[in-house]
């Protein structure tokens, strides 16, 4: 039996509660939104879902200030900051350069993965990072639009890959990438 789309009772008439527009904070450190899709087409679902990891994301990192988006807490370069910096790099990579086939020279800023693309210029602002971000999320979308979910392309390391793998793939690594920013704020507001 199917429900409506946004119904979490499970019963199929029951009127799809109001949408939220913006994650709320439901615990102090955490980040979360009620999916807004999750009835559709492949392509409509994986493409809800990744969107959904992109505002999670960018979510956990604003609000902080200045200092604290560029703290260090773990032994690695990770920061709130640079868990942002490095998911613009990862899709400039895997959608300017792989899927759309530009230079790295010709993509629209970094695309030097590994430590390099966590780092965040010292003259670059939390608002800035979030908006190149952003930015890049957009430039996206509107590549991926022009593809099919088959459509294969050659990774450097990886061999073939299709637009599909790609959405799989960014869904996984920005997922990941949530909950260590989860992580480093609940660090930064609640210390042991």
């Amino acid at each position: 039996m199917a429900t409506r789309q946004g119904d979490l009772s499970g019963r199929p008439n029951s009127p799809p509660p109001p949408p939220i527009r913006n994650a709320e904070r439901i615990e102090p450190t955490m980040t979360y939104s009620i999916p807004l899709l999750t009835v559709g087409t492949e392509r409509e679902l994986l493409e809800g879902v990744l969107d959904r990891n992109r505002a999670e994301l960018a979510n956990a990192v604003r609000g902080l200030s200045e200092q604290d988006a560029r703290r260090r807490l773990v032994a690695s370069v990770t920061t709130p900051i640079g868990l942002v910096k490095h998911a613009a790099v990862a899709q400039r990579i895997w959608f300017q350069h792989i899927l759309a086939g530009l230079p790295k020279s010709a993509c629209d800023g970094g695309t030097t993965s590994g430590d390099a693309s966590f780092v965040v210029g010292d003259e670059e602002t939390v608002a800035d990072v979030i908006a190149e971000f952003e930015r890049v999320n957009e430039r996206s979308r509107a590549i991926a639009a022009g593809f099919d979910l088959d459509e294969i392309r050659t990774h450097p390391t990886l061999g073939e890959v299709s637009l599909r793998f790609i959405y799989l793939f960014l869904i996984e690594d920005l997922a990941r990438h949530c909950g260590h920013a989860d992580i480093l704020r609940e660090q930064i507001e609640h210390p042991l």
